[in-house]
């Protein structure tokens, strides 16, 4: 069965329902899990307020069939917890959302959670420009070794997360925390089409329903899960990627963070996950190494070979990259061993966005 059944349809069409009562304890993170929790009639109980009679009268009444045609009608799938096609590490949940809405193909979610490892990329919306472009490589990196890429679509390093895989493989999903079929932030409306199109976009909340404060740590509870390892790459010290980061030790997944200045509030956060014993990482080898081991990485190519050069690379780009394997790393002596100074600027830069090679800060290429 590939379709939300009839007593997952009532409550996640509950969940929406009582959203805006949900944001009245939208503060306190474990009352939200708790309340999650809750039965149905427990949870218009705990919520509804002088509301009560009426929710309880249109959840009962409520035809089921009629509303998962209106999601179809919004261009989106739904799977419920009952499903097959639902993705089994969101049983571990004490609180697992009722139902996935899916905005894009299932089978794209199936194969970027069942056939690939998971690991989410999370951090500031107002980050820095050195923690965007760790981001957008770590992506890339991450999606060109066959690694599903998770995170929020939020401003800053998630979007740049899911940017940088979308260069790549294409391999990434986007957890909201609103409909699926709606984007936010609504300047990441391009975005978040191209997730759509090439990937996949989900959500707990119906189609239709906007974004509520309280469904922000909510959705951060389903990335944690569905997630091998939550990596932090900058984070103030009360920043919702803490919550991700928090989520995910409770269940037993590994959490990273890319260590950052003292003196910065970038990377508060992130500093203080290392301090109390999260991994270190510095690159996409030490998320691998970390979460797979070095023993099984190397095995499977991740970690000690360079990566898969991705198809149809045009002849300049092929000749630049056999360059740079044979020990030439600047673009002059690139140039020097190619025997044309003024092409291989271009296929540096394109190899550079395809995630194949890295500029370091001294000017030279390093073949990822």
């Amino acid at each position: 069965m590939n379709e939300a059944c009839d007593r997952c349809t009532r409550r996640s069409w509950l969940v929406g329902r009582l959203s805006a009562h949900l944001d009245q304890i939208r503060g306190n993170r474990p009352a939200i899990r708790g309340v999650l929790a809750l039965s149905d009639r427990k949870l218009i109980a705990a919520l509804a307020g002088c509301d009560k009679a009426a929710v309880t009268s249109e959840w009962s009444r409520l035809d089921a069939a009629a509303t998962r045609r209106q999601w179809r009608a919004a261009s989106t799938l739904a799977i419920c917890r009952h499903s097959a096609s639902f993705p089994r590490p969101l049983v571990d949940l004490p609180d697992p959302p009722a139902v996935l809405h899916i905005y894009g193909e299932l089978g794209r979610l199936e194969q970027l959670t069942s056939e690939c490892p998971v690991i989410a990329l999370v951090g500031a919306r107002r980050a820095s420009a050195d923690g965007l472009e760790l981001a957008r490589e770590l992506g890339r990196t991450l999606s060109l070794c066959g690694v599903s890429v998770i995170s929020g679509m939020a401003l800053g390093i998630d979007s740049a997360a899911h940017e940088g895989a979308l260069a790549a493989d294409g391999r990434t999903i986007a957890v909201l925390a609103c409909g699926p079929e709606r984007a936010y932030p609504a300047r990441r409306k391009r975005l978040h089409s191209e997730l759509a199109q090439r990937s996949v976009v989900i959500s707990e909340m119906p189609p239709g329903i906007p974004p509520f404060r309280w469904a922000f740590p909510a959705r951060n509870r389903i990335i944690a899960a569905l997630a091998k390892m939550v990596v932090v790459i900058e984070a103030a010290e009360r920043s919702g990627s803490l919550i991700t980061a928090e989520i995910a030790a409770d269940l037993g997944r590994a959490v990273g963070a890319v260590p950052g200045h003292p003196g910065s509030w970038h990377s508060g956060g992130a500093n203080a996950l290392l301090r109390d014993g999260a991994h270190l990482i510095r690159d996409a080898r030490d998320i691998l190494d970390d979460a797979f081991g070095v023993e099984s990485a190397s095995e499977a190519g991740l970690a000690r070979e360079p990566l898969p050069l991705p198809p149809s690379l045009s002849d300049d780009q092929l000749a630049v990259v056999a360059a740079v394997d044979a020990g030439f790393t600047t673009a002059a002596s690139v140039a020097e061993f190619c025997g044309a100074a003024a092409e291989v600027v271009g296929p540096l830069t394109e190899l550079e966005l395809l995630g194949v090679l890295e500029r370091r800060r001294d000017g030279s290429y390093l073949r990822l």
